[in-house]
């Protein structure tokens, strides 16, 4: 007997036990098809460790529900209210903007989806960078009188989160609530000594969806994506700046970090508050209502903001159809910046519909990136984009971190989302819908500084990359579904 050939056989028969089982569930799970085939791709070329790899990184939750939403005050409350402001639509009772009203199909689907509401007493402000974030972040955490809500995917124990702990200790031990949740996976390098010294101050803080090998699955699924600061209810914060030095510093050999985070202040921030309320119920069991965190909406004359979140809890993609919604609804301009470029199919052909409808479309990504096979991923779409009419812009003057989106003169959206399968169908991800022309306009303006500092992609040149930079960007395009 030929013991390779028999250790052949083991590992045939070991395949098929493995592989054939999770095809069947791959299948019978109705994803597009194009992540059916990256899957079943997956499988084949990688025998046994495709299965390893889908265990970790592949398992669809929408339809199955990571957590159930019963029971946690601050959702019913929600759900009672949107449902109030459907029916003002339905007979034309709400007092909005008649340009706002111009992006009605928009903010009823948000209130359908998500239950999403439409607030209109709020004052923002747009940050640059992690400087002036974290500059406005410790201003409204001194200043806090009763309590202190942190959400982040990313807290590190360097010179920023030290300064950050060092001030939460300090409210903590004047009698502030401070609350903490960090998604495991994005701050696995949170020492426990950082986590003792806060709770040890009062603090209460707790990971979301606990990973047992975090170094090992970075991509790893569900991840807890949004950046949310709650202070007193009535001052919040999101955007794309995590709590690292490099959010201020920059990063080694890329240059400067470019990043945009907002500074709420009004009735949107009860809706950060009911999404953080929602996540804390998730980690600890326990309900957070009442006026004490929910304060009485103002209802003073504001820019009319919806704030949207999504995941695998969500019924529906909602950042991810609010997107195709206003892209596909665009009469003159789309501006997108994002760090990452793999937008699915839906996003893609709605992108390709408005330029070929001759809408004025411009993204801007980084020439540099801290994520190489996203970078090639993100590059393997260029092509088709040009193609359509669609300008493509290369951010040169350090990485692009910012995520946001422009749509004619009365939208934007400013959040935590990225335009990759990622953030769009499997993420926890957080977004200000804005109204506002005024708003529309300096975001506008913000577009206008980045792509001065960006390099436009001409379709002429980009064809006539070497066919070995073409290949590696078609093999990362295969399995961007499941980057």
């Amino acid at each position: 007997m030929n013991p390779e050939f028999d250790l052949w056989k083991i590992f045939t028969l070991v395949f098929l036990l493995t592989a054939i089982p999770v095809a069947i569930i791959i299948i019978w799970e109705k994803r597009t098809p194009h992540k059916t085939v990256a899957w079943i791709l997956t499988l084949v070329l990688l025998p046994i460790f495709g299965v390893i790899f889908y265990l970790f990184f592949g398992q669809e939750f929408r339809k199955r529900k990571l957590f159930s939403r019963k029971g946690i005050k601050s959702l019913e409350k929600l759900h009672t209210l949107s449902s109030h402001q459907q029916n003002k639509f339905e007979l034309s009772l709400l007092d909005i903007d008649n340009k706002v009203r111009e992006k009605e199909t928009l903010i009823r689907l948000l209130l359908n989806n998500s239950n999403a509401l439409l607030t209109t007493g709020n004052k923002l402000k747009i940050l640059e960078g992690g400087s002036e974030t974290f500059n406005a972040i410790f201003d409204a955490i001194k200043a806090a009188k009763h309590h202190i809500h942190l959400e982040y995917y990313i807290l590190s124990s360097d010179k920023l989160g030290n300064k950050l702990k060092d001030l939460l200790i300090m409210k903590s031990n004047e009698g502030i609530e401070v609350r903490i949740i960090v998604d495991d996976v994005g701050s696995w390098g949170l020492g426990k000594k950082y986590i003792s010294e806060l709770k040890e101050n009062g603090i209460e803080i707790y990971s979301f969806m606990k990973v047992r090998f975090p170094r090992l699955t970075s991509r790893v699924n569900f991840r807890n994506h949004r950046k949310i600061i709650i202070i007193d209810g009535i001052i919040g914060f999101t955007g794309g700046v995590n709590i690292a030095d490099r959010y201020i510093e920059g990063l080694k050999g890329i240059g400067p970090w470019r990043d945009l985070h907002l500074r709420i202040e009004g009735d949107a921030v009860l809706s950060l508050q009911v999404i953080f309320t929602a996540d804390w119920f998730f980690v600890t069991n326990k309900n957070l209502s009442g006026r004490r965190y929910f304060p009485a909406m103002l209802n003073y004359s504001g820019i009319p903001v919806q704030i949207a979140a999504s995941g695998p809890d969500s019924d529906w993609e909602t950042i991810g159809q609010a997107f195709f919604a206003a892209i596909a609804g665009a009469k003159r301009r789309v501006y997108i910046v994002t760090p990452y470029l793999m937008p699915p199919v839906q996003i893609l052909t709605a992108l390709i519909t408005a330029a070929l409808s001759n809408v004025d479309i411009r993204i801007i990504i980084p020439d540099k990136s801290d994520s190489i096979i996203p970078r090639w991923s993100s590059f393997s779409y260029i092509e088709k984009l040009l193609e359509a009419g669609i300008k493509i812009y290369f951010y040169k003057a350090g990485f692009i971190h910012s995520k946001y989106i422009i749509v004619d003169g009365i939208f934007s959206s400013v959040g935590t989302t990225n335009l990759d399968f990622r953030s769009l169908e499997t993420n926890f991800e957080v977004n200000a819908f804005i109204y506002d022309e005024i708003f529309t306009e300096k975001m506008a303006q913000l577009f206008k500084t980045d792509m001065h500092n960006s390099r436009k992609v001409k379709l002429s040149e980009w064809s006539k990359r070497p066919w070995h930079v073409k290949l590696r960007e078609s093999l990362a395009h295969l399995v961007s579904p499941v980057l």
